[in-house]
């Protein structure tokens, strides 16, 4: 039988290797053409779904709650470009972006979305609980920092089993003033487990600007008392996320323990499709959008380099869009759960 995780030992030079980080000049991966293609198709791809899943709602077709990741796209691509083949990935109640990127269909997606057969937990968990083991994708929950400890357990099970798989936990920066956060970070220190805490700080948590709920608003510093090395990425730049992701995972499977990173990114929407976001100013959304958006800077340098022309780009578009109008097609016209449905999956 295989051998519980013991202690770590001492470490007492972990303050000085933060501060060192924080030193250290951010930096960006190095993209091939076929990088930056591919970075460019899948954060369009969670854009479009998102903005359709918006207008469902708006229309009566998406019903609960349901949190859009526009604006936030370069974070998950660009861990998951890092990631390898095993690895999982488990988040919050803004998961769409999350789900699409670890492979699962759009379709089944925008099922679960519409509360229809074909979801991905048969039309009765809608846009938060949903899951997929054959893609690693262990959920989104709705209890913010639920996910925080869930996927430190996975961790855990990384390590006892020794499978070199790493558990990538999001969470934002309302979620990383929770206690068990910190139980979370204390347990995967003291047993060195591969887990890498990416925390979307997305400047406001609801309608509370960070400034406001924490008194350290340098999230990545978060787990300094524990020993946690962190630092603060820029989230709205998809080849800065693959580079420090790529070097936390690289941590981890090491076998030094947990990572945290903090991506400073931003949502254009309000917290859910319910909320206004009266709590900023149009300028501040719009001058992240001019000046910082994720996909419009991808799209920028495959002009520039010659990776692909302007009409090569709409056609990315245009298919992506056609995805995601299937994806809708089909979520509105599949059968709804049979009644019966109502008792299936019920644990006691």
């Amino acid at each position: 039988m295989a051998e519980s995780p013991k202690p770590a030992a001492k470490r007492t030079a972990a303050a000085g290797r933060s501060k060192a980080r924080r030193d250290e000049a951010p930096k960006i991966a190095e993209f091939t053409k076929d990088d930056e293609l591919f970075a460019y198709r899948e954060m369009l791809l969670i854009r479009r779904f998102e903005e359709k899943a918006g207008q469902m709602y708006g229309m009566g077709l998406i019903g609960g709650f349901c949190h859009l990741y526009i604006g936030q796209e370069a974070v998950v691509v660009g861990m998951q470009m890092a990631s390898k083949d095993g690895d999982q990935v488990i988040t919050s109640y803004r998961d769409h972006g999350h789900m699409l990127v670890c492979g699962m269909d759009p379709r089944g997606v925008m099922a679960e979305l519409t509360g229809r057969r074909g979801g991905y937990s048969k039309g009765k968990g809608g846009s938060m609980h949903m899951f997929s083991l054959e893609k690693n994708f262990f959920g989104g929950h709705g209890i913010v920092g639920a996910q925080v400890s869930l996927g430190t357990g996975i961790g855990f099970a990384n390590r006892y089993r020794g499978n070199g798989a790493v558990s990538m936990v999001y969470f934002g920066d309302g979620a990383s003033n929770q206690g068990q956060v910190y139980e979370s970070f204390n347990m995967a220190r003291l047993w060195s487990l591969p887990v890498v805490y990416v925390i979307e700080n997305n400047k406001y948590g609801m309608g509370t600007s960070v400034e406001r709920a924490s008194s350290q608003t340098d999230l990545s510093q978060r787990g300094l008392s524990f020993g946690i090395p962190g630092e603060q990425v820029d989230g709205m730049d998809v080849r800065a996320v693959r580079a420090a992701g790529e070097k936390a995972l690289a941590w981890c499977r090491d076998g030094k323990g947990p990572y945290i990173l903090e991506m400073m990114t931003y949502r254009y929407r309000g917290h859910s499709m319910s909320d206004p976001a009266k709590y900023r100013s149009k300028d501040e959304v719009q001058k992240m959008r001019t000046e910082h958006d994720p996909i419009e800077q991808v799209r920028k340098r495959l002009l520039e380099i010659g990776a692909a022309s302007e009409d090569d780009l709409k056609a990315v578009d245009r298919e992506i869009r056609d995805i995601v109008a299937d994806a809708a097609e089909f979520a509105q016209n599949d059968p709804e759960p049979d009644v019966a449905e109502l008792y299936t999956d019920i644990l006691r």
